[in-house]
């Protein structure tokens, strides 16, 4: 059976996100790289990327680390869980709360839809382990995308600020393929076919399994984007010019 979740999830939630948000007033307060000051759209983007970034450390690095605490998370998708589990499992769902927030707060809902589209997608999966204590390995299984997120942030900080013509640049976008395919391609091929193979049996499967494709759809998306932008800029340049650090 599902381990109960805590008594009182609300209040988890409510901490992450407001947690989230006091760390976004905090990193506000961190000097700008001088591309990105004096451009409200930029700066703004900028201390998104910052939040995103400390999120994608702390899950990123959570989840794995849940996984060699638990390793039967691997294998017993709907039923493993641990306090652990459950708690980075909280805590990210408040920064998909808190970013959603940020992106409409701050006018951005139209430039970056996509973001909210996966936010609510994440949300609406990730209330199964937080309200009925199922499925809390399968939330944890797909924050390991978060380790990917560390490398596309950096990229995409990088470009934000008009430095992805240095070293560092080129090595982050080798490293990003790596990453992309070990923590981010492999972890939902794995947990797809864990869903088509038993979602008949399982309370939520077909709902999961939705979500889970809709997601699977967006990352070969993002993918094909990576490459074409990183690896293939003669037909990145055919597209239209429009401010692709909000979108790739």
């Amino acid at each position: 059976m599902p381990a109960p979740p805590p008594p009182a999830p609300l209040p988890l939630l409510l901490g992450a996100t407001l947690g989230f948000r006091a760390a976004l007033l905090l990193l506000r307060r961190l000097p700008l790289p001088a591309h990105v000051r004096g451009h409200p759209l930029r700066t703004w983007r900028w201390h998104n990327l910052l939040v995103s970034l400390a999120h994608s450390v702390l899950s990123g690095l959570w989840a794995l680390l849940c996984v060699w605490q638990s390793p039967e998370m691997l294998v017993e998708v709907e039923t493993a869980s641990s306090p652990s589990g459950y708690l980075l499992v909280c805590l990210s769902t408040g920064y998909f709360l808190h970013d959603s927030a940020d992106i409409v707060l701050s006018g951005q809902s139209r430039a970056s839809w996509e973001y909210l589209v996966h936010h609510v997608l994440a949300i609406s999966a990730f209330v199964s382990g937080i309200f009925k204590g199922s499925f809390v390995a399968g939330g944890v299984l797909t924050l390991f995308v978060e380790v990917s997120n560390i490398f596309l942030t950096m990229r995409m900080m990088m470009k934000l600020s008009d430095n992805q013509g240095g070293l560092f640049y080129r090595v982050n976008k080798y490293i990003n393929l790596v990453m992309y395919f070990f923590f981010r391609l492999a972890p939902q091929a794995y947990l797809t076919s864990f869903f088509l193979q038993y979602w008949g049996q399982m309370t939520q499967g077909a709902f999961l399994l939705s979500i889970l494709l809709m997601l699977d759809l967006m990352i070969l998306i993002y993918f094909s984007r990576l490459l074409r932008s990183d690896f293939c800029p003669e037909r990145a340049s055919l597209r239209p010019n429009k401010d692709k650090f909000l979108t790739e």
